[in-house]
């Protein structure tokens, strides 16, 4: 695993938003054969509650321009002093170019800022973190915007009981600068790539582009749970396994890094994969558990990309030392153990689509106009 440390980075200021639209897994009790004692069962347990979803017509970019915007205004920092922005996601707008340059004219950015993007998942934020952490410290930038998020429920068939009712859409702003005091930050990162195939999307790239064939595929398992092309797989049982393995010692990891005990520790923001797998991890790393929510996935669902943010905006008091403990997608994780004194914390908010935003046959016809040489 790599282990880092940073100093003289502040975080100053994170900002959430989640879609208007949600669905109540208790207006879903079709899905429970109409049980209200089985549907309880699984409240309890799982943890099911609210999800977020996105319309048909906003993307994860849309999002995450709307979170940084608010941070940015409401923060009052000027955008022409911005000197780098990172965009971690995992639901790109368009195979190219990145979403951190679409971001960039967006938000009306100078010319002399650095945009990158970054493809993870519930991991992605910490990386990003440690990202921003070393071009800050390195004196490559001064700040770092950071977007971060995803639209998972775009890519999931909403009667697939597996994956429906665990993932919602949330989309975050974070941004860091250089300051003089002493912050430190340390980070614990890892990758456990034979495991690639555990969390997958195997059609749409290069390896496999999309065709008739895969755009057709209809495939359901024993318990009539339906996948198409367009979806990931997840092997469920191999991913928990890998989760009970990775996240305990990430824990105990990051705060020995950071020389830290329990008792020094104010949040605990693990990776809402849903209630069961939180309430094991704190069990099994020895955490004490009231501070470690694990009731931000029954207000929020599965964030992926955006879960420990999501944990972090959730909270009303003021911050001190947090711990973040994300894992996912690759197979890859990431622990961060980090000063939030004096951060601002925009907490989450609802997007408003746009009422004019242009349907999906308005776009693919300026894209043919644009490639005919009639639209700029």
């Amino acid at each position: 695993m790599t282990v880092s440390s940073f100093n003289h980075v502040c975080l100053s200021g994170i900002k959430t938003v989640v879609p208007e639209h949600f669905i109540d897994i208790d207006n879903e009790i079709q899905y429970f054969d109409n049980n209200p004692k089985k549907l309880a069962r699984q409240k309890k347990m799982i943890g099911y509650g609210r999800r977020y979803i996105t319309d048909e017509n906003t993307t994860v970019t849309d999002m995450a321009v709307y979170a940084a915007k608010k941070l940015l205004e409401e923060m009052q920092i000027n955008r022409s002093g911005i000197e780098s922005v990172i965009f971690v996601n995992q639901s790109p707008d368009y195979p190219e170019p990145c979403d951190a340059c679409i971001a960039h004219d967006k938000l009306g950015l100078n010319e002399e800022c650095a945009c990158f993007s970054v493809s993870l998942g519930c991991s992605g934020y910490v990386y990003a973190l440690w990202l921003a952490h070393s071009l800050i410290a390195s004196k490559a930038v001064r700040n770092c915007l950071i977007l971060a998020g995803d639209v998972s429920t775009r890519k999931i068939e909403q009667t697939n009981r597996k994956f429906a009712p665990v993932f919602g859409d949330a989309c975050s702003a974070s941004f860091l600068q250089y300051t003089n005091e002493e912050k430190t930050a340390s980070f614990v990162l890892g990758t456990r790539g034979k495991g690639w195939n555990k969390i997958v999307m195997p059609f749409g790239g290069i390896r496999i582009p999309h065709g008739k064939d895969t755009v057709s595929m209809r495939v359901a398992d024993a318990a009539g749970n339906e996948w198409n092309g367009r979806s990931a797989i997840m092997k469920g049982e191999d991913v928990f396994n890998f989760t009970m393995d990775v996240a305990p010692a990430l824990l105990n990891d990051t705060m020995k890094a950071a020389n830290w005990r329990a008792d020094d520790v104010d949040l605990f923001a693990i990776h809402q994969a849903n209630k069961q797998i939180v309430e094991n991890i704190v069990s099994k790393a020895g955490i004490p558990p009231e501070k470690a929510p694990v009731d931000v996935f029954s207000k929020y669902a599965n964030n992926s990309t955006n879960s420990v943010v999501t944990v972090v905006c959730d909270q009303t008091k003021p911050l001190k030392n947090v711990v973040l403990c994300a894992f996912g997608i690759g197979l890859s994780w990431g622990g961060a153990a980090l000063d939030l004194s004096g951060m601002y914390n925009g907490g989450i908010s609802t997007y408003v689509s746009p009422k004019d935003k242009p349907t999906r046959e308005q776009q693919i016809q300026y894209w043919a106009k644009y490639f005919k040489g009639e639209e700029e």
